[in-house]
């Protein structure tokens, strides 16, 4: 009966203005959630500047996924894995702006794609940017905001 209501009843915020401290993380309980045995947990962390000059502190974490006829209960990960993860991380987000990288994080594309590339070396699963900081951006400028959010002067609420 929840999850009925929770479907009907969806929501879409729109950011108009970002301070310097605000970012992304997730909820210790959905962190939580993720983590079992005889899996291992890959974490990686990686700087990203925007092509509007803000620099983002993207991370990452994705578990191990056992193949189809896999004996053993362990699945280990390898080094080449986290360095590929953090090839796609700088590709994905340097290539566009902040807006376009938020939208990029809504339907899980970036876990999408490190999901895919890994797929030949070891399958993963569960992949996602689980924070993201804000480490530097760039000078307030009014002008430029309302260029970029100009589109959106009727108040929807």
């Amino acid at each position: 009966m929840f999850l009925r209501y929770a479907k009907q009843n969806q929501f879409r915020f729109q950011c108009s203005h970002l301070r310097f401290e605000t970012g992304m993380d997730f909820t210790t309980d959905k962190l939580r959630s993720l983590v079992h045995k005889w899996q291992t947990l890959i974490e990686a962390h990686v700087d990203v500047k925007t092509t509007d000059n803000f620099t983002l502190r993207m991370f990452c974490i994705a578990f191990t996924k056992r193949r189809p006829n896999q004996v053993k209960r362990t699945t280990y990960a390898q080094s080449s894995q986290i360095r590929q993860m953090r090839e796609i991380m700088v590709n994905q987000a340097s290539s566009c702006d902040l807006k376009e990288l938020v939208a990029k994080f809504i339907p899980k594309s970036i876990g999408k794609e490190i999901e895919k590339a890994t797929t030949g070396i070891y399958p993963l699963q569960n992949v996602y940017i689980r924070k993201v900081k804000i480490l530097k951006s760039p000078k307030f400028d009014l002008g430029k905001l309302m260029e970029v959010h100009g589109d959106y002067s009727e108040d929807v609420g």
